[in-house]
């Protein structure tokens, strides 16, 4: 594989992590209510489904997801009604912002495995990555490209995602951020809940 190609997959995937959209959402809502730890395993998850989509593009399982108007749509509407959910939660909960004091280890275990698990399920079901995958590898892939290139491309994209929403986890959770945002901890719930809503209806009628 040519580095000009690798370095115009990486730009590419890094410019599309960085767009603002549901992942952007679910990251900056876990790490807010739940700290820097749940925000962290939400960008761990959310990479790991990155990886598994650009993976099934480089196996030739994503055609069938792109070409498949009902598998599509079947993923899309799981994807909004999880989005929903999401929205439910954080907009009943009653959940302080966590200060520097460490939880104890069933908080602890309570606030890692729903971070982790809706990262995956936001970049699971979003069959538009099918799509992506699809378009990038087409035009930055050989023919005759080895199945070793083109998860070298897979692994690329879920790195860069990840490290971008580490990045934003991180910036979120410092002190200061944290005890502005403990201040205004409900209505910050609010607004999250409102636009996760409505990414989830632009989802659904888009």
């Amino acid at each position: 594989m040519l580095l000009s190609s690798w370095l115009s997959v990486a730009g590419i995937c890094a410019l599309g992590a960085m767009s603002p959209g549901p992942s952007l959402a679910v990251v900056m809502n876990n790490t807010v209510n739940h700290g820097r730890k749940a925000g962290i395993l939400t960008a761990v998850g959310h990479g790991l489904g990155v990886t598994a989509y650009a993976a099934a593009t480089a196996l030739g399982l994503a055609v069938v997801i792109a070409q498949s108007a009902l598998i599509f749509d079947v993923i899309r509407y799981l994807g909004a009604a999880f989005l929903l959910f999401i929205a439910y939660k954080t907009w009943v909960s009653t959940q302080q912002v966590k200060q520097q004091s460490e939880p104890s280890a069933d908080q602890d275990k309570a606030i890692k495995t729903p971070g982790f698990i809706s990262g995956l399920m936001i970049a699971a079901l979003n069959p538009k990555m099918a799509i992506f995958f699809l378009a990038l590898f087409s035009q930055f892939v050989q023919l005759d490209a080895g199945l070793g290139d083109k998860l070298i491309l897979a692994l690329t994209a879920g790195t860069i995602d990840t490290l971008w929403y580490l990045l934003v986890a991180w910036g979120l959770a410092t002190p200061k951020v944290l005890n502005w945002l403990s201040l205004h901890q409900k209505k910050i719930n609010q607004l999250f809940a409102l636009v996760i809503a409505l990414l989830a209806a632009t989802i659904v009628f888009k």
